[in-house]
């Protein structure tokens, strides 16, 4: 097309791009890259017209320079004046022109130019003040060996002179511009950490004069917090200065004092984290939030109340409270101000974020569903958040009764993946045509993000954990999952899950509120691969299929051949191999879950492959099938079914000699109640609880579905396993009894919950922060009610679906 079309050298540079992304696909061989990126440069060469015609072919030209490190050619381009200019328009190529200069080790050069354009042009892009610092700095950064006393001398001057420019730039902005403080701050806490001396005011002193002038602003607290984790003497004086801002009479006030008691909060330190203390700060924010709503009392609903901070705090040290004394009744407490606040602020996001997690903490999960759905999560937001309601959803899952809202719930978080199949292309074409080569690579990086997202394929396991208990195990649920978790085994997985976005006001040196609420571990990819081997394995023994078989039957895109040398070991061989990382990301009941599963499947594998009818069989049965259908009949299937018509022929070999069953698995059933009769005992929450009950069900499913092969007696009777069977009726009957009394103890439990003296605990927790206005008895009275209603739900509807899965697979 480009010979056709000589006057324009577009479709050239679709042939260099197309090169530079082949070069960037993880499926192209290393010794294949430095090849694709000289054909492209190469085809540069060749075109009519200059590169820099074009701000983003003269982008593709850096890049394909920067990728072959030929920074002298591409030095060249930048210092000509054309090449200048298009830097100044263009952040793309501007950034690609500072990691350029960076490679080729000319940081200080970055930081003179950075100097200019921030005292000269009173450029405020805070990326040329980094350069500045980059730059001040690199003569000891740079370095592995203990700098010298003339190097040492050498960077005190830089920076002195980096001082006076941002002194400057900040007298000059004043309260316009936040900038020139912020850098004199990283500056001060640099020349520190590099044991550097300084007639400069210290940190403290830097850090009041920006509260002074910035105190007032949302961001002050995220702005100070890296540079305020004070100790001693300074901390006390840090913490002195803040007292005098603490009372606040109007919403400016208002602002700074919320930025005092988060800085206040963040500064504390372990000794003075007691339960007492805590408590004294939970009320006092409690107090300050309902004093506060004065403020805002004629705001519309779309709007923010400017004191939902205050209540998040409370929330903050309520967990705190917990954590440091394990007593549920400072959650229910965070929870019902947190109600409150929500209902006053019905737009803010970070109050319900803290009660999904709470929610989840008391077992309360279809509240916490609720308050996601309210939220209106849409698009990409489905990938990076999902993650608050279906991490581990098939605990909280009903589907054993019939109820199907998490198995949605993961269909319909599932839909952006979908759409990214088709619409990330469509936008791909469109930036091709239009030859924004620099969104080209955004939109690929965003696309395989997606593709290979780890929230994808968690959701994906959960999905199929619920199906299994609620559905008929039967071949078409057997092979159908099989195929598809086969499919995803190998991908290499992104993760995009935000946990950032859930607030954190706990102290330094404390655990975030996202790790202080999480019910347990995060699953993540050892996670994901531990659930994947464990249910690939028991389809595969389950299945008539193997990879012949499949080969020769399935339709459709594979996937794609990884470079990676661990997955080159035929898969059999990989399933049975336990990873570190596996290990570290299941938690104590889910690891005895793992080694059961494997366990069993260890023991009962010579038995499916011998029962398992030959590949021909079944080749002859998709033949038959397909004579049926209208159309051209599949010739190959017929041909490899050719002599052989009767999957169920009397085998000619013994049978394999019958072995006892893995202690693991006999006792598997009796351990998992212990720990749950423990558990009940030590009043553990009710996430605990329902967790070991979700294990102990899973795994009564994975023995139903190991042993689904081997439930017609003629089976057993034709293959002469009748001891195999007598062993599975002894496993069954033990697993039966024991799920029996738990799931008794849990119909019991839910009873207990949803009682009046349930709602009047939950009510007396929070009885000292109650008021008359509106945050009063009868406002937490409702919400206990729905909070207790909720736990008896899930605590009912979890212990008659174990019944019937008892019922249905005994």
């Amino acid at each position: 097309m480009h010979k056709q079309f000589t006057t324009d050298d577009r479709y050239l540079y679709w042939s260099v791009f197309s090169a530079v992304l082949q070069a960037n696909d993880v499926a192209t061989p290393e010794t294949m890259r430095p090849i694709l990126y000289k054909l492209a440069l190469r085809l540069i060469a060749a075109g009519s017209t200059p590169s820099y015609v074009n701000p983003d072919r003269f982008f593709v030209h850096l890049l394909v320079l920067r990728e072959l490190e030929q920074f002298d050619d591409a030095a060249k381009l930048l210092d000509h004046e054309i090449g200048q200019r298009i830097c100044q328009t263009s952040l793309v190529c501007d950034e690609l022109r500072r990691d350029i200069a960076k490679l080729r080790g000319r940081s200080k050069d970055e930081g003179e130019l950075a100097l200019k354009r921030i005292s000269e042009k009173k450029d405020r892009n805070w990326l040329e003040f980094l350069s500045v610092l980059d730059a001040t700095f690199y003569d000891i950064t740079s370095s592995s060996d203990t700098a010298s006393d003339e190097i040492k001398a050498s960077v005190s001057e830089q920076i002195t002179k980096a001082r006076q420019v941002f002194t400057d730039a900040a007298t000059e902005d004043g309260p316009k511009d936040r900038s020139g403080l912020l850098a004199l701050l990283e500056l001060e806490k640099r020349t520190k950490s590099h044991g550097l001396t300084s007639d400069a005011p210290d940190l403290r002193s830097q850090a009041e004069n920006y509260f002074t002038q910035f105190g007032d602003k949302a961001c002050c607290y995220e702005d100070l917090q890296p540079y305020v984790a004070f100790e001693g003497d300074d901390r006390t004086q840090w913490t002195s200065f803040l007292e005098a801002f603490k009372p606040f009479t109007h919403t400016e006030s208002l602002q700074r004092s919320i930025n005092v008691h988060k800085l206040i909060r963040y500064t504390l330190s372990s000794d003075e984290l007691t339960p007492e203390l805590e408590t004294v700060r939970a009320e006092e924010y409690v107090k300050n939030y309902l004093e506060a709503l004065k403020f805002s009392a004629d705001l519309p609903d779309t709007e923010l109340q400017p004191a939902d901070d205050f209540a998040l705090l409370a929330g903050h040290a309520y967990v705190s409270l917990w954590k440091l004394t394990n007593e549920e009744s400072h959650l229910q407490s965070a929870v019902a101000i947190l109600e409150y606040a929500s209902a006053r602020s019905k737009q803010s996001y970070k109050i319900r974020l803290l009660l999904i997690r709470l929610y989840h903490l008391l077992g309360a999960p279809s509240l916490a569903l609720e308050i996601y759905r309210l939220m209106n999560i849409k698009q990409v937001q489905t990938d990076t958040l999902s993650h608050l309601v279906l991490s581990r959803a098939a605990m909280w899952s009903l589907a054993p009764l019939g109820d199907i809202t998490y198995m949605s719930e993961c269909m319909e978080s599932s839909q952006i993946y979908m759409a990214n199949s088709t619409e990330t292309a469509e936008y791909i074409a469109r930036a091709f045509s239009t030859e924004r080569y620099s969104q080209i690579i955004d939109f690929i990086e965003f696309e395989d993000r997606l593709d290979n997202s780890l929230q994808r394929d968690l959701m994906k396991v959960e999905h199929v954990r619920m199906r299994v208990a609620h559905e008929v195990l039967n071949a078409e649920l057997v092979d159908m999952e099989l195929i598809e978790l086969k499919f995803i085994f190998d991908r290499i997985h992104h993760d995009n899950r935000d946990f950032e976005i859930i607030p954190n006001y706990q102290p330094q040196g404390q655990p975030s509120l996202n790790d202080q609420t999480l019910s347990f571990k995060l699953p993540g990819a050892g996670w994901l691969s531990a659930y994947l081997k464990m249910y690939i394995r028991v389809f595969q023994q389950a299945s008539d299929l193997d990879d012949s078989v499949e080969d020769k039957l399935l339709i459709g895109d594979r996937p794609k051949p990884s470079n990676d040398p661990e997955n080159q070991q035929p898969l059999r061989e990989r399933l049975v191999k336990k990873r570190d990382d596996e290990i570290e990301d299941l938690t104590e009941d889910e690891k005895l879950f793992y080694e059961y599963a494997s366990a069993l499947a260890e023991w009962l594998s010579p038995y499916h492959d011998y029962v398992r009818p030959p590949p021909s069989a079944l080749l002859a049965e998709a033949a038959k099938a397909n004579d049926l259908k209208p159309g051209h009949p599949l010739k190959t299937l017929a041909q490899e079914a050719n002599g052989s018509t009767n999957g169920h022929s009397k085998k000619t070999e013994e049978p394999p000699a019958i072995k006892e069953p893995p202690e693991l698995v006999t006792k598997f059933f009796d351990d998992i109640k212990a720990r749950f009769d423990k558990a009940v005992t030590d009043k553990a929450l009710p996430s605990e609880l329902l967790h070991i009950v979700a294990i102990a069900q899973e795994a009564y499913l994975l023995f139903a579905l190991e042993t689904i092969r081997f439930k017609q007696s003629s089976v057993i009777k034709q293959h002469r396993l009748g001891q195999l069977a007598q062993s599975f009726k002894d496993i069954r009957t033990k697993a039966s009894s024991a799920l029996t009394d738990v799931s008794a103890v849990l119909a019991k439990m839910g009873q207990q919950l949803g009682t009046a003296d349930g709602r009047k605990a939950f009510v007396e927790a929070s009885s000292s922060i109650q008021t008359s206005s509106g945050f009063d008895h009868d406002f937490v009275l409702n919400v206990a009610k729905k909070a207790t209603d909720a736990r008896k739900q899930v605590f009912d509807g979890i212990a008659k679906g174990l019944a019937k899965v008892v019922k249905n697979h005994s």
